[in-house]
């Protein structure tokens, strides 16, 4: 079973890293149900096995799945084949809520944490694989280089850690680039804010990233008096996601009136 590239394929070979995958996100997870996307040959599916956790399995690569439901018989019903980004997270488990995994495809990877947010009354938890420089967007500070859109409006939902980084060396076949491993977790409580808006307001605010907000964000304000406030005049990387929420319920309001 060789990986193909069009699918963005990389196989995990070390398999104490896997073990750590597995073991870190059933220690924390506060869900009982999990789904894998991309199980490939199955590294991490068969721990989930060992573990005796309820999980099921999506793959794109029809070989892949015909592979893995000849190896585990017992949970052939387990792997389906379809595009995740195709499925509809509510049909899964019948409406409960789930645990996220995998070794992400990584063409497809930003795609599936945009899924995760959309989602997100059902998604508790989420560990997988990212190219490292994807990693680092997601649960980047604000005021950092790599610091975006991503890092915003996952953070206004999921705090994040990295579990640990990954060589090329540790998959097969190497990809080009470093991957790291991290971990969501959903908040408690999510701010009080319209996520329609704030993810228009984040949005247009990072697609001109070196500009001041009055600048970026003007066709959205009606009273452009409000452009005065010292908020409008600093750069989005220089906003936290409380500011962000701030602002876009500013915004939303004088859109309102």
């Amino acid at each position: 079973m060789k990986a193909k590239k069009h699918f963005g394929q990389h196989f995990l070979t070390n398999l104490s890293k896997a073990q750590l995958l597995v073991d870190t996100i059933i220690e924390f997870s506060d869900s009982e149900l999990y789904l894998e996307i991309g199980p490939g040959k199955g590294v991490l599916t068969e721990l989930l096995i060992k573990k005796g956790v309820a999980f099921k399995a999506f793959d794109v690569d029809k070989d892949m799945i015909q592979f893995l439901q000849e190896t585990y018989p017992n949970h052939k019903d387990c792997f389906i084949l379809s595009d995740i980004l195709q499925v509809d997270f509510n049909n899964i488990f019948n409406t409960k809520g789930f645990t996220l995994l995998g070794n992400y495809p990584y063409n497809i990877s930003t795609e599936i944490i945009f899924k995760m947010i959309h989602h997100r009354s059902l998604v508790s938890d989420m560990i997988g694989m990212f190219q490292k420089e994807v990693a680092d967007r997601i649960i980047a500070p604000h005021g950092s280089k790599t610091y975006g859109v991503t890092s915003v409006l996952t953070q206004a939902y999921y705090s994040g850690t990295t579990v640990f980084d990954l060589a090329p060396d540790e998959f097969d076949p190497p990809p080009k680039v470093y991957s790291s491993v991290i971990r969501l977790k959903r908040l408690q409580k999510d701010f009080d804010v319209d996520s329609k808006w704030l993810f228009r307001v984040v949005k247009m605010a990072f697609n001109q990233r070196r500009k001041m907000l009055r600048n970026s964000l003007k066709s959205l304000v009606s009273d452009k008096s409000l452009l005065q406030q010292k908020v409008f005049t600093l750069r989005p990387e220089q906003l936290s996601v409380k500011n962000f929420v701030d602002l876009t319920n500013l915004i939303h309001t004088n859109y309102e009136s």
